[in-house]
C-alpha cells in the first residue's frame, strides 16, 4: 500500500462512510452505539484519525462487517505473496495484527491475520462479528471466552463465536499466532465483487483458494 487512501487510515476512512450510509446511521448514532465519540468518528471519516484494534473492532460490532470490510479493498489480479514488511500493522491494547488475506468461496470468507499478543499484556474485545480462530505458534496464550478461560500453548488451536466478550494475555513473553476470522458472505459490507487484504506477488493460495466451512 502507498499513499494515503492505500493506507489502512484512507480505506477505513471510505469504507466507514460506505457502511454508515447502508446502515442508515448518524455520526451521532454510531457514536452512541460504539462508545466511539464523534470527533473520532469524523476524523475516521475523513482519513485523519489513527484507528486503533479497539476502535476498529468496536465499528465491525456495531456494523455487523467484517474487519477488513473496513480496512480494505483493492482487488488483486491473479496469485498473490504477501510480504510482512509491506503490510501496515494496525495496533491496540496489547495487541499487533498484520492482515495478509481474504479467501473467499461460496458462502465462506475467512481474513488471515499475523497476530502478535504482547509480553505481559491483555486485549479485552466487547465482540464482534463471525467465528473467530486462532493458532498459536510460539508462547504462552491465555484466551477467555465469555467466562470460560482456556490455556495455549505452540500448536494449539481454538474457536469460538466471536459474538461472545472474549479476551486475550500472553502469558510468557510475546506469543505469535495466526488468527483466521470466519464470515458468512451475506455479512459483507461488499457485494458486488470479491475484493482482498492488502499485498502483493505471486503465490497459490489466493482469491479462488477453497475455504472449508
Amino acid at each position: 500500500m502507498s499513499g494515503p487512501e492505500g493506507s489502512i487510515r484512507g480505506m477505513l476512512a471510505l469504507n466507514l462512510k460506505r457502511a454508515r450510509a447502508q446502515r442508515g446511521l448518524s455520526i451521532s448514532e454510531l457514536s452512541r452505539r460504539s462508545k466511539i465519540g464523534k470527533a473520532t468518528l469524523s476524523q475516521l471519516e475523513s482519513g485523519t484519525g489513527n484507528p486503533t484494534i479497539e476502535t476498529v473492532f468496536s465499528l465491525s460490532r456495531v456494523l455487523e462487517v467484517p474487519i477488513s470490510d473496513l480496512l480494505d479493498t483493492q482487488q488483486p489480479a491473479g496469485l498473490r505473496v504477501v510480504r510482512a514488511k509491506d503490510v501496515e500493522m494496525l495496533s491496540g491494547q496489547g495487541i499487533d495484527l498484520r492482515p495478509l488475506q481474504r479467501i473467499e468461496e461460496g458462502q465462506a470468507v475467512f481474513e488471515v491475520y499475523d497476530q502478535q499478543v504482547r509480553a505481559g499484556e491483555r486485549r479485552d474485545s466487547l465482540g464482534h462479528v463471525g467465528i473467530e480462530h486462532t493458532i498459536v505458534q510460539a508462547g504462552r496464550l491465555q484466551i477467555t471466552v465469555d467466562g470460560h478461560e482456556v490455556e495455549l500453548e505452540a500448536g494449539d488451536y481454538v474457536g469460538f463465536d466471536a459474538t461472545l466478550p472474549h479476551s486475550y494475555a500472553a502469558l510468557d513473553g510475546t506469543v505469535r499466532s495466526v488468527l483466521l476470522l470466519q464470515y458468512r458472505a451475506d455479512q459483507r459490507l461488499h457485494h458486488d465483487a470479491p475484493h482482498s487484504l492488502p499485498g502483493e506477488g505471486a503465490l497459490c493460495g489466493g482469491p479462488g483458494t477453497p475455504a472449508g466451512e
